[in-house]
């Protein structure tokens, strides 16, 4: 393996580490609010809103994708992450629509509480 696929490797790696605690913390928050817990489902929901940030800071693209793209011509919608691409083209609008889902949850438990 060359230089530039061992750099994209790592770079997918991470990218895919960095998704999967905000993918888990997006499908933590409504269980952690359904079991009381909403002192931990406010920190996770305050994780994914920095996430958020960033992205929305880069027009709705994380910053990992901009450095892959140095190592590869492929653009394929999961040529920077090892999700399937299938997952990684819908993943904005399912991972957001489960936030906003959650989120909503979350406020309204708050609230009756």
């Amino acid at each position: 393996m060359n230089e530039s696929a061992r750099a994209l490797w790592r770079i997918r790696m991470l990218h895919t580490l960095i998704w999967a605690v905000f993918a888990g913390s997006i499908v933590a928050i409504p269980v952690a609010t359904s079991m009381g817990g909403f002192r931990a489902a406010l920190w996770l929901s305050l994780l994914v809103w920095v996430e958020v940030a960033i992205l929305l800071v880069n027009r709705m693209r994380c910053p990992l994708t901009g450095i892959a793209a140095r190592y590869t011509d492929d653009r394929a919608d999961n040529f920077d992450i090892f999700i399937p691409a299938w997952l990684a083209r819908h993943n904005k609008t399912i991972f957001g629509a489960l936030f906003a889902v959650g989120e909503l949850y979350l406020l309204g438990r708050w609230a009756l509480r």
